[in-house]
């Protein structure tokens, strides 16, 4: 940034204004696409340094940090690298294929947010619909505001939402819904209190444990992430008249080919295919059990789905193709294009903090994170403008660069590693990307 500056003061001295116009514009340019960010289109890739990222993830085997791992890059519709890594767990040593099942998290609120997609495309509610419209008992919930007390500490008052939360606001994550398993406000330690995992429920009795609680800020304020999804899913439910599987069997998965993308595992052939995190880090830290193999009434359409590698590259593939796959239409122009557009940006006056995942140089559309800026970093994090991503506790993780025409797919369990596992794979894809 030091050189910039010097450039620009000696462009200053030297040049007429019309080309100290341009000159700036094209360093301006420059700094933009600098390093791994925002590579000119029609790069392709350097299969020799690609490579790297499989020595970096067998290391992490070696270490012994993960049992195994898939990763999947395509471009232009065919597989670049697709490689296998270590064992789906350490007892049974089984090796990874792309029928391993994996645990993916809240990538599942990926998969969510599409079906909410289509049923928007056909008419079945609108973004602007009051979620209280469809789940009557969210007319009467509460915003937690924390108040100084008399003693000097902190007490919650409730006081009425300025405005109430819309099918809009669940799926950008500003409805004030959050979780009460990460940080210490009154009204997440109220969700923690309120053991809202306690039994064998639907999404019909969930959506009503949540509208009991306050919500953590005003709807529209604050990128807040929670159980948003699964009150979509509710929504979803409640205006087609089905449930969140038989939404998301008949609009998407069969279509696609997604057959063993499910929210849980019955068959014991198959149950021999998941894979597991290595024993001492088992912990995925989200609040409570997930064990696909037990099935209950709760379809977690904010972390509990299961996929394979095989599945998981049918739906990357149709995101990066705006919503086609193989000559059906999922997603209308419109539809994909509010999906991948950032909602929560300059204009949206939504505030963000500590929490907002997301991160650094991204927005959030509806239903996933979209790269609006290199960010603060320098040099910038690699990746392109109005790419799209998102991940899970178990270390899944994908990006859909559409102006590369690529993206990539990562399937591993590690709780705690994955936070230095996905940059450190996406830093080396994208250093194999040349033009």
């Amino acid at each position: 940034m030091a050189r910039f500056h010097m450039l620009r003061a000696l462009l200053c001295a030297a040049l007429p204004t019309a080309v100290l116009v341009l000159s700036a514009r094209a360093l301006v340019l420059s700094a933009r696409a600098e390093g791994t960010f925002d590579i000119a289109a029609g790069a392709h890739f350097n299969l020799q340094r690609l490579a790297k990222a499989g020595d970096y993830l067998r290391d992490q085997i070696a270490q012994g940090k993960i049992p195994g791992a898939i990763v999947l890059v395509q471009q232009h519709g065919k597989p670049v690298y697709h490689e296998f890594f270590g064992v789906q767990d350490v007892v049974s040593k089984q090796p990874m294929t792309d029928q391993t099942i994996f645990r993916l998290f809240s990538m599942t609120k990926a998969i969510t947010s599409v079906a909410a997609m289509i049923l928007l495309d056909e008419g079945r509610f609108s973004l602007d619909d009051p979620v209280s419209k469809y789940i009557p008992s969210f007319a009467e919930v509460k915003v937690g505001v924390e108040k100084a007390d008399a003693d000097g500490g902190k007490a919650l008052e409730l006081v009425r939402p300025h405005r109430p939360p819309t099918v809009l606001d669940l799926m950008r994550h500003t409805s004030g819904i959050t979780y009460g398993f990460y940080g210490d406000s009154l009204v997440r330690k109220a969700y923690a209190a309120a053991n809202i995992y306690a039994g064998d429920f639907d999404l019909a009795e969930f959506a009503e444990r949540i509208a009991k609680l306050p919500l953590q800020d005003q709807p529209g304020t604050l990128w807040n992430y929670g159980h948003s999804t699964d009150v979509l899913a509710r929504v979803m439910e409640v205006a087609s008249g089905k449930s969140l599987l038989q939404i998301e069997r008949e609009e998407l998965l069969d279509p696609l080919g997604m057959n063993d993308t499910r929210f849980f595992v019955t068959d014991p052939e198959k149950q021999k295919l998941m894979a597991q995190p290595v024993p001492n880090d088992s912990d995925f830290r989200v609040g409570r059990d997930n064990n696909p193999n037990v099935p209950k009434k709760w379809e977690s359409a904010s972390g509990g789905m299961v996929s394979t590698m095989a599945d998981f590259a049918r739906f990357a593939q149709m995101l990066l193709d705006g919503g086609k796959f193989a000559g059906k239409t999922y997603l209308s122009e419109k539809a994909f294009a509010m999906l991948a557009t950032d909602q929560v940006g300059p204009g949206a006056d939504i505030s963000r903090d500590f929490f907002y995942f997301p991160g650094d140089g991204f927005g959030f559309g509806l239903g996933l994170a979209v790269r609006t800026d290199p960010g603060n970093a320098r040099p910038p994090p690699p990746g392109s403008l109005g790419e799209l991503k998102w991940d899970g506790a178990s270390g899944c993780y994908f990006v859909i660069d559409r102006k590369q025409d690529m993206f990539f797919v990562l399937l591993e369990q590690t709780p705690s590693e994955r936070q230095k596992i996905q940059p450190a794979l996406k830093k080396l894809i994208y250093e194999a990307l040349e033009n």
